[in-house]
């Protein structure tokens, strides 16, 4: 009895072994791609997706976007019009992933590829210290310095794990780490160049700015020259991140705080609602125990809320653009929230303000 109660046992564990349900599957292509276990990297599946990756590569050395790298070209086409860019991870994802099947085991065509793409974020830098949407540059927006979505920002902690030279970024030469580290340098620099006054006062930045005067500048018809509530929060944060910053930097992180806590909208909710036409909508509700929330734009003057639709038009509100943009665009988040309550007290007390 005994026996036979250990074969079934055998017998079940080896079904559920086997079962696809607990089965580790194959990671997705998204920022979740860095942070597997380290063993995983070294995998025959690793070194698969890593020689896609190196295949996606363009010829000027960049990657694009909101393609998945995990598969090889032909079978994931690539758009045109998403090639060479750091928008939405491109570029920025695909060096941190095979810098770790690197560290992994050397590879040869993953390491030259690695080393391409530096070479190409490095030369995308502009003279004044940001980093356009794509390289090599595209007419209109795409040319600006741009903060949005956090593009530039995951640019500069990619290049300053690369100068520092720790974890999966050992292998790198000194002479590109140096270099990596001057474009960390450069960029901060130019961080705090476009920083927003408002009579003299630090505020926080647009989420693109012009590269050569360094004004906030258009991107979209609904994104305008404004105080991001949205981007600003990454910015600040890398300056937080900074072992020993200037004055400089500890001023400009001060003024943004600053300005997030005097323009925190209170007293209103997001709901969603179903239209008359039986469609999804948005609505904002008053409600004076919401959590805060900040506007994604900001009038660069009076730092009142604004709100476009494709037509470019400034309202007060966000029930007067169309739905397809209400929808479709975070015109409202909670960002600064853990920024204000978590990063700014530790950061205080780590530099030894508090």
């Amino acid at each position: 009895m005994i026996a036979r109660r250990g074969l079934l046992i055998a017998v079940a564990l080896t079904a559920m072994l086997a079962s696809p349900v607990l089965a580790q599957s194959t990671p997705e292509w998204n920022d979740g791609i860095t942070r597997q276990a380290p063993a995983w990297y070294a995998s025959a599946e690793a070194r698969a997706m890593a020689d896609s990756v190196v295949a996606h590569q363009s010829p000027e050395g960049g990657w694009p976007k909101n393609t998945s790298l995990a598969v090889p070209p032909d079978v994931a086409p690539v758009d045109e019009r998403s090639k060479n860019t750091f928008d939405n991870d491109g570029t920025t994802l695909p060096m941190a992933f095979l810098a770790r099947v690197i560290a992994a085991g050397e590879r040869p065509a993953n390491r030259a590829a690695f080393d391409r793409g530096l070479d190409y974020t490095l030369a995308a830098q502009s003279p004044s210290g940001g980093w356009p949407q794509f390289y090599p540059l595209r007419p209109g927006y795409y040319s600006q310095i741009t903060y949005n979505d956090d593009a530039m920002v995951r640019i500069m902690v990619l290049l300053r794990e690369i100068a520092e030279g720790s974890g999966s970024y050992r292998f790198v030469d000194a002479d590109r780490r140096a270099r990596a580290g001057a474009a960390v340098e450069k960029g901060i620099q130019s961080m705090l160049a476009t920083q927003v006054r408002q009579n003299g006062v630090l505020t926080v930045w647009c989420a693109q700015h012009d590269e050569r005067t360094l004004e906030p500048a258009w991107a979209r018809a609904f994104e305008p020259p404004s105080l991001s509530g949205n981007e600003s929060v990454g910015i600040t944060r890398f300056l937080m991140s900074i072992p020993d910053p200037s004055p400089e930097v500890i001023a400009a992180v001060e003024g943004a705080v600053r300005w997030f806590e005097a323009n925190a909208v209170r007293g209103i909710r997001l709901q969603p609602i179903t239209a008359p036409d039986g469609q999804p909508d948005l609505q904002v509700v008053a409600d004076p125990e919401a959590p805060p929330l900040w506007a994604r734009f900001y009038d660069l003057e009076t730092n009142r809320p604004i709100f476009l639709g494709r037509d470019s038009v400034v309202h007060d509100a966000l029930s007067q653009i169309e739905r397809e943009r209400r929808m479709g665009y975070r015109y409202y988040g909670d960002r600064p929230a853990a920024l204000l309550r978590d990063d700014y007290p530790a950061w205080r007390r780590r530099v030894g303000l508090s």
